[in-house]
């Protein structure tokens, strides 16, 4: 459920966001309360009321008075821009220099990763005759 790498309010606002982003939770629709979360998840409603509240400072659920918190217009856009970002800076940077230390080319690096989405090995796939440097 949580483990102890990060704290719990990070935890479970990255997890309302990832119920946001797949569609469990749609824009205008209200997301558990404090206690509900608390009660379900069996932590502490201050735990439960910081990731809520941590999520509308960053403007993805807005709270309505007496009412309750709800998805806010355009949180499943602005979390899948957030995540992209977190993609590219974890994932293809790094993918970036390996590629350049290996001394691939782009045509290189886009067979390769296309040959493992499709489950083709690689080294069968036929090599494109045009390539392109990766550069910094």
């Amino acid at each position: 459920m949580f483990d102890d790498s990060r704290p719990i309010f990070l935890q479970l606002a990255e997890r309302i966001a990832d119920d946001i982003l797949r569609g469990r939770y749609a824009e205008g629709e209200q997301v558990p309360s404090t206690n509900e979360l608390s009660a379900h998840l069996r932590i502490n409603p201050a735990t439960a009321g910081k990731a809520l509240g941590l999520l509308v400072d960053r403007g993805i659920l807005i709270k309505r008075r007496g009412i309750g918190m709800f998805v806010a217009e355009g949180a499943k856009a602005e979390i899948a821009a957030e995540r992209k970002q977190d993609f590219v800076r974890d994932f293809v940077q790094p993918l970036l220099a390996e590629a350049r230390a290996l001394g691939l080319e782009v045509g290189e690096l886009s067979r390769l990763i296309e040959a493992e989405a499709s489950g083709v090995d690689p080294n069968s796939a036929p090599t494109p005759s045009t390539e392109t440097e990766i550069t910094p």
